[in-house]
């Protein structure tokens, strides 16, 4: 029988695999919300990034600078996705939740991407609106590109700002300044930033998008060479964190928050979806040990839903897995166990404080083993 127009317009056909070798599209909408509006128009032209850029005092070409204002901005963020999730902790980590509100949509989407079904009624209580491309559409009718998350709306106009997801997480921390909770971590610490950017970009290049490289290989060559990148960066941070608490040394920046969302996503969904299985995380005792910290630290964990983590994954991409048989397992206990990391020194906010808990409204309604306890 043939499929009807609803089901033609619906359906998840899940294609991912497009190629021999997976190219991630970075051309993303780059307008920047910003503290000074007209400082950053007047700088420079900057280059795009695909990592962004904490030192960016100006706009790539074509991009506009918006505003910094409370209750102004949705942050349209996907607990399944793993770009979205850092934006998420980020704005957690920084007590930006009473200026800035926040959109979940469900794990599973379809062709036209990501909805807001977990609102009452299948719509966003602040947006009013069923789909992230209702948004997309009011600022470019004919947006060509993927509707990814996360992204900023403006709610007076429902249009959307920008998905530059690399920058979003930075200006979080360099333009929301004036509305950081007291406390808050500096995530970007001047003394550090030319050194983490490097680690940063190998994080991207090969841990971040290599697991996707991987999983998303069309050919053996391009799947072989994808998973040796990404275990041979896997091995460097084994090492580089069995001497040192945190990637960038006694506190916590930025790179860790980019490296936990893989990290947390690994045993549940890379390691066989994406056929990442040299070893398991659980397998590198660095490694192992540094995310369980991470995990247990206020603001990593308490944001994970691995229940929505693995429905996204193992449901949407249709192609890797036909069936959409979502796997029962790992364990997640484990990730509550002791790691042993103090003795290595430092801690994870410095000079700052933790945050709080999580808002009831905002707690994730999935499996995570803090909230079993």
């Amino acid at each position: 029988m043939a499929p009807s127009e609803t089901e033609q317009t619906y359906s998840t056909k899940g294609a991912y695999v497009s190629g021999e070798e997976f190219t991630r599209d970075t051309n993303y909408i780059e307008d920047r919300v910003v503290a000074d509006v007209e400082a950053v128009r007047a700088a420079p032209v900057e280059p795009s990034s695909t990592i962004g850029d904490p030192r960016m005092a100006g706009l790539t070409e074509g991009a506009e600078a918006w505003p910094v204002e409370a209750g102004r901005y949705r942050l349209v963020a996907a607990r399944a996705c793993p770009w979205a999730h850092r934006s998420i902790i980020i704005r957690r980590l920084l007590g930006l939740e009473p200026v800035l509100s926040l959109a979940t949509p469900g794990p599973v989407h379809d062709v036209r991407s990501w909805t807001f079904d977990l609102g009452p009624g299948g719509r966003d209580p602040v947006l009013g609106t069923e789909r992230l491309q209702e948004h997309y559409f009011k600022r470019f009718p004919d947006y060509p590109r993927g509707i990814t998350v996360p992204a900023l709306v403006d709610v007076p106009s429902g249009r959307l700002v920008t998905n530059n997801y690399p920058q979003l997480s930075l200006d979080l921390s360099t333009q929301w300044a004036a509305f950081h909770r007291e406390g808050a971590p500096d995530l970007l610490p001047e003394d550090s930033i030319d050194d983490m950017m490097p680690v940063v970009k190998r994080i991207f290049t090969e841990v971040n998008n290599g697991v996707y490289r991987a999983g998303f290989a069309g050919s053996q060559r391009a799947y072989e060479e994808a998973y040796e990148r990404l275990f041979t960066a896997l091995d460097w941070l084994e090492e580089r964190l069995s001497g040192q608490r945190y990637l960038m040394g006694d506190h916590l920046t930025e790179a860790d928050v980019r490296l936990f969302t893989t990290l947390v996503r690994f045993d549940p969904v890379y390691h066989g979806h994406f056929k990442c299985n040299r070893n398991k995380l659980t397998e590198m005792p660095a490694l192992w040990a540094y995310a369980r910290d991470l995990f247990q630290t206020p603001g990593f964990g308490d944001t994970v839903d691995f229940d929505q983590i693995k429905r996204h994954y193992y449901v949407v991409h249709e192609d890797l897995n036909p069936t959409r048989i979502v796997p029962s397992g790992p364990a997640l206990e484990n990730w509550l166990s002791d790691h042993g990391r103090e003795r290595l020194g430092g801690s994870p906010f410095g000079a700052g404080t933790a945050p709080g808990p999580v808002a009831a409204e905002e707690r994730p309604p999935g499996a995570n083993p803090l909230y079993a306890r």
